[in-house]
């Protein structure tokens, strides 16, 4: 099973796991200190809060910390990665990565804004005292981090949308 992925930044942690527990009906999946992710089932989505906006070199509250589709094997990384690079776009593999907690394979390109896309499997899960990436700092490498980009594209308090 394929499904999206959505990172966020977020300035209150357990503020923002009770909203989206009640958004989507579900609990999440992995809870650590400044990290939180979810699997929703309907819509496939694999919804991952980040409360430290440093933890990839910057970042604020409420911003897009990076994009992903989780695939279920090494097998599909490697065939991501084949047909972006012969697509012509730039690509960064990282294989047995420390990365939100849980070991994985992945590749990542930015669009056309410099937003990190990751395609990656998870191959275990990782301990708390790992961090988010292992060292306590991101798993974006630094080569192909983008800049954050802000949710809902207007001004606080603004009704803009989608």
């Amino acid at each position: 099973m394929s499904r999206m992925q959505l990172a966020l930044n977020v300035s209150d942690l357990d503020e923002a796991v009770a909203f989206y527990s009640k958004l989507f009906g579900a609990e999440p999946a992995k809870l650590r200190p400044g990290y939180a992710n979810f699997a929703i089932a309907d819509p496939p989505l694999k919804l991952v809060l980040m409360e430290d906006t440093t933890a990839r070199g910057h970042g604020v509250g409420g911003a897009l910390n990076h994009l992903g589709v989780e695939v279920e094997t090494t097998d599909e990384v490697a065939a991501a990665t084949g047909r972006l690079s012969d697509e012509g776009l730039k690509t960064e593999v990282e294989e047995q990565t420390n990365c939100c907690f849980a070991i994985q394979d992945k590749v990542w390109v930015n669009d056309p804004d410099g937003a990190p896309w990751e395609v990656y499997t998870v191959l275990a899960d990782a301990p708390a005292a790992s961090g988010i990436a292992g060292d306590g700092a991101c798993c974006i490498p630094e080569a192909i981090q983008g800049v954050p980009i802000p949710v809902g594209g207007g001004q606080p308090g603004s009704s803009s949308c989608c």
